[in-house]
């Protein structure tokens, strides 16, 4: 039997996550180089699974398959596409960055603090979220996959809710009931999300009498499978509710600004980089593979949606006074343009989303933790009380602007190739949907260049001038982010070529074909 990679890939981070609990109390140094260490060896791990992945093969590459739960036909079935592999290496890529930003965000406030382990419980959580998304990528088992996008809840929440962001404004007891009320926000909506997709889950083995992905395609395939088509609508809908809330996608996306607003910035980074897109990739994954048919009934309306997300979004980010809560409300406007890839059902459309997915990880991870290591120096995240930056701080003031041009998707950096992916397949199949969504990209502009304006240019503020520039661990954290949105900006050959034939086989499952230019004949 060969060597199961994928469930290796997922494992490591899992077994970190307990041994990093297990530190005692006054090692707290030993669990973070602990953490540290798993994280990389995860990264090394996903690295191996990337170079193995054939573009050319088989859809589901490095599969396992083993019986779990036999009386309800649940297995433990793994299988990782050119898609799942790109997001795979992506949250691996990120955890290491997370762990060195967050390095000193769960000390203890108290000197004599030896009986109580927050570090240890602060990096055990964030491996633990790695191990449940990293499996999520690659489970095959429509059961398996709920099972996971439930659990990561439970760590996510008490990471917002335990370990909230000291740049608070107000009091302590105020921080601490702003806090709850953003974790517990978050666990509801998703919870309710998730309900409902259970609902659909049981639906789907109902119908189906499989949990499998594989033997479902094959029963579409042989036409041993055939959904009623009021079925196979619910079905999606249940599904797809749960995943917009994950996104999140307009109306649902409320949770998203309070719980990156209150979470330490590495939290927060881990949930839009890396948690919030187990639900895009879900989408891409589960809607259009399992329910093609429901998926092009609900397309005009999930575009609709998405263009309000997209403008929306970047409009409450121009209008924003908080830091985090700026770039939350950007990322819910980016969300929006991943959908719109996603539901245009055009290949260019599938590829830039599925490219945007990473690069917004990457540019979101970039800024927000640039903006972290500012936020911490001066201890609070208003805009107003920032001013003068760049002539104090020139580093820092240098990769804080490289990650908010790549957030507005500034050519020759990563995230526009994506976005011109996703306007351009988007602009061929709806030219109404696409020109509307370039309004999001005026407004990117306005919201990013304001913010470095307010923050790193002008007088230099008070509180400002004594404020140290980036150092050695920061550095370590912001260039190699930096570096990698300038190389994926002018060379994505190698996610493209990862990326474009999974997306092939999403159009065949939804039995799309790209629109031809329109040529008029000459005369």
């Amino acid at each position: 039997m060969s060597f199961p990679l994928l469930t290796a890939t997922a494992a490591l981070p899992a077994i970190g996550a307990i041994a990093t609990a297990a530190v005692p109390a006054a090692r707290r140094t030993a669990a973070k180089w602990l953490a540290l260490l798993v994280s990389l060896g995860t990264l090394l791990l996903a690295g191996i699974v990337f170079a193995r992945f054939e573009p050319g093969g088989e859809r589901y590459q490095l599969t396992e398959s083993h019986a779990w739960i036999k009386d309800f036909g649940v297995r433990y079935e793994l299988g990782v596409d050119g898609i799942g592999v790109a997001l795979l290496a992506l949250t691996a890529l990120l955890i290491p960055f997370v762990v060195l930003a967050g390095w000193h965000d769960a000390d203890p406030l108290e000197t004599h603090s030896s009986r109580w382990r927050p570090t240890q419980g602060f990096f055990a959580l964030i491996l633990m979220v790695e191990a449940m998304v990293i499996l999520s990528f690659v489970a095959t088992d429509v059961f398996l996959f709920y099972i996971l996008f439930e659990a990561m809840l439970i760590p996510m929440y008490f990471l917002i809710g335990g370990f909230g962001d000291r740049a608070h404004s107000g009091s302590d007891e105020n921080a601490a009931a702003q806090r709850s009320y953003a974790a517990v926000k978050f666990l509801l909506y998703n919870l309710v999300g998730g309900l409902i997709m259970l609902a659909a889950v049981i639906g789907l083995y109902v119908v189906a009498g499989s949990f499998s992905l594989s033997e479902i395609a094959e029963a579409r395939a042989n036409g041993s499978l055939d959904m009623a088509t009021s079925t196979e609508r619910w079905l999606f809908l249940g599904f797809f509710f749960a995943f917009a809330v994950k996104a999140p996608l307009w109306p649902l996306h409320t949770w998203l600004p309070n719980a990156m607003g209150e979470a330490t910035t590495p939290v927060a980074v881990l949930i839009t980089a890396v948690v919030d897109k187990v639900g895009t990739f879900a989408m891409l994954r589960f809607c259009l593979q399992l329910f093609p048919e429901a998926s092009k009934w609900a397309t005009p309306v999930i575009l609709v949606l998405a263009l309000i997300s997209i403008v929306y979004g970047a409009l409450l980010a121009v209008g924003q006074r908080d830091i985090k809560r700026l770039i939350a409300y950007a990322s819910i406007s980016h969300f929006g343009f991943i959908v719109l890839g996603i539901f245009a059902m055009t290949s260019q459309g599938q590829s830039g989303a599925t490219l945007y997915m990473v690069n917004h990880g990457i540019s979101t991870a970039a800024l927000m933790l640039v903006a972290g290591f500012l936020i911490t120096r001066r201890g609070s995240r208003l805009i107003a009380d920032y001013g003068g930056v760049q002539k104090v701080a020139p580093v820092l003031a240098g990769t804080f602007l490289i990650g908010g041009l790549a957030t507005l998707s500034l050519p020759g950096l990563a995230p526009f190739v994506s976005e011109f992916l996703v306007l351009v397949g988007a602009f061929s199949a709806y030219p109404v949907a696409g020109v509307i969504a370039t309004v999001g990209i005026v407004l990117a502009a306005l919201y990013v260049l304001v913010l470095y304006q307010r923050t790193m240019t002008g007088p230099v503020r008070e509180g400002i001038g004594g404020m140290p520039d980036l150092r050695v661990r920061e550095l370590a954290v912001a260039l190699p982010l930096i570096a990698l949105l300038i190389f994926l900006g002018v060379f994505p050959k190698p996610l493209t070529d990862v990326v474009n034939p999974a997306v092939q086989h999403t159009m065949q499952d939804v039995q799309k074909k790209d629109p031809q230019p329109e040529v008029e004949a000459a005369k």
